[in-house]
């Protein structure tokens, strides 16, 4: 071997630690809460109980449980299920309350946002913005708030119908746009 194909092999090595220790280095750990970590214990619960009664039927159905001893494990592990849902619903209930005040302090910056921009745009399209519900301000509400303000301008636009073909024709348009006649001003 020569030495320029050493220093290739090397270089490639480097390469590949490089790449393979890349997720050492990098921080992409997520931190989740104390009530999170709880919720998703319980819900891991509430899978293995689930997965434990259908096993408990299975084997009720194959005769291996006496018929003594199958309505009492049965109870018992409805009771269990029974208690973690009822704590599921109540670490729910807490961070639904937690969420509903992130949404409304979201909503109102979207409202303000809105409030300026409205000022910013031309009279003709800030009379046609709608303002947005607090309730069920969402991410997309911006997306939905142009396309609005998009479908009222083209509607604006709409210089009737047709008297040949019937089809929708706009203001500007000389020539039916779905049969071609002629259109008369």
């Amino acid at each position: 071997m020569d030495i320029g194909s050493i220093f290739l092999v090397l270089g490639l090595l480097v390469l590949v630690v490089l790449f393979i220790s890349r997720p050492l280095f990098e921080k992409q750990s997520v931190l989740v809460s104390q009530t999170e970590h709880d919720l998703s214990a319980l819900m891991a619960e509430r899978d293995r109980i689930l997965t434990a009664l259908q096993e408990l039927d299975f084997d009720y159905s194959l005769h291996k449980i006496p018929e003594g001893e199958y309505p009492a494990q049965r109870a018992r592990l409805i009771q269990k299920g029974a208690d973690v849902l009822r704590s599921i619903d109540e670490l729910q209930a807490e961070q639904s309350t937690e969420d509903t005040e992130g949404k409304l302090e979201a909503a109102i910056a979207v409202r303000r946002i809105e409030s300026s921009t409205t000022d910013d745009l031309p009279t003709e399209l800030a009379s046609s913005t709608s303002p947005v519900n607090p309730v069920n301000a969402a991410p997309d509400d911006d997306l939905e708030a142009l396309i609005a303000i998009r479908r009222r301008t083209r509607n604006e636009k709409a210089g009737g119908f047709c008297p040949q073909c019937g089809g929708p024709v706009q203001k500007s348009d000389r020539f039916c746009p779905k049969c071609g006649s002629l259109l008369t001003p």
